[in-house]
């Protein structure tokens, strides 16, 4: 009588879908986590728009544009960065609370769990995005003069650049496996990144070698377009460069982190 083949597990995508809900659950039902999350980039966007919008505006400052229209998309794109960090940090969660050793028991690729996580982190940059546009544009007066289509496609750019930035620390992760590292990094890291950058000031109005960094930051390629997208100023023309500098960082992420996860788990 000829047996049933044996069950090798279930397809890679429906893998990726599971384990996207259970990391997308674990989020919701953590008060804390989500009601920090939520706050941190609205913080962000209400401090930097009502204590630099009374100061003087620099001399390259775009004409008929007020502070909180510039730093809107600077914030969607600081925002991007933050949620790309805690990719990481759910990873060596579920290194330490030992769904990693579980799953691995399992017929279950370890590409899906990284995946998933990649995917946790586009969902929350992707609500907490349309967090600070109904904010700015209902209560602090933001006006994207782009159109909606244009608002739409710089968001997406956002989006993109946080699933991709969130393969690095998902790589952290997976080599260093603690939180601590990875938050430090990114404080290290990403911080003066923001700041040398086309961020808070046209990067004309920054020091000499302060615009020099910036003209090679990959973020400011990535700000420079949802600016202009949003705007409806020039400087679409580095939305090529952006997406280029992201697929390379999500592509050597995403190896990195292959190579880490496959490593043996360690008791701590």
């Amino acid at each position: 009588m000829p047996t049933a083949p044996a069950w090798r597990g279930s397809s890679r995508p429906t893998q990726v879908r599971i384990l996207t809900g259970r990391s997308l659950r674990a989020l919701v039902t953590d008060p804390a986590v989500l009601l920090f999350g939520l706050l941190q980039p609205v913080i962000t966007l209400v401090v930097l728009s009502q204590v630099f919008s009374r100061m003087g505006l620099p001399p390259h400052f775009p004409p008929d544009v007020t502070y909180l229209d510039f730093v809107l998309p600077a914030v969607l794109v600081d925002n991007a960065v933050q949620s790309a960090v805690q990719s990481g940090v759910g990873l060596v969660e579920d290194l330490q609370n030992g769904i990693v050793a579980r799953l691995r028991c399992l017929p279950v690729a370890p590409g899906s769990l990284l995946l998933a996580r990649s995917l946790t982190t586009l969902v929350r940059a992707a609500v907490q995005a349309v967090i600070i546009l109904l904010l700015g544009t209902l209560l602090l007066g933001y006006h994207p003069r782009g159109g909606a289509g244009a608002v739409a496609a710089s968001i997406g750019l956002t989006l993109f650049m946080s699933w991709a930035l969130g393969w690095l620390f998902i790589a952290a992760a997976a080599w260093l496996r603690r939180a601590e590292p990875i938050q430090n990094l990114a404080i290290i890291a990403v911080l003066p990144l923001m700041f040398a950058s086309s961020a808070y000031v046209p990067t004309a109005d920054l020091p000499g070698w302060l615009a020099a960094v910036a003209h090679v930051n990959p973020l400011t390629y990535a700000i420079d377009t949802t600016r202009a997208l949003a705007l409806g100023l020039p400087g679409t023309g580095s939305a090529g460069p952006a997406l280029l500098l992201g697929a390379a960082v999500a592509g050597l992420g995403a190896w990195l982190a292959a190579r880490g996860f496959r490593r043996p788990l360690t008791p701590r």
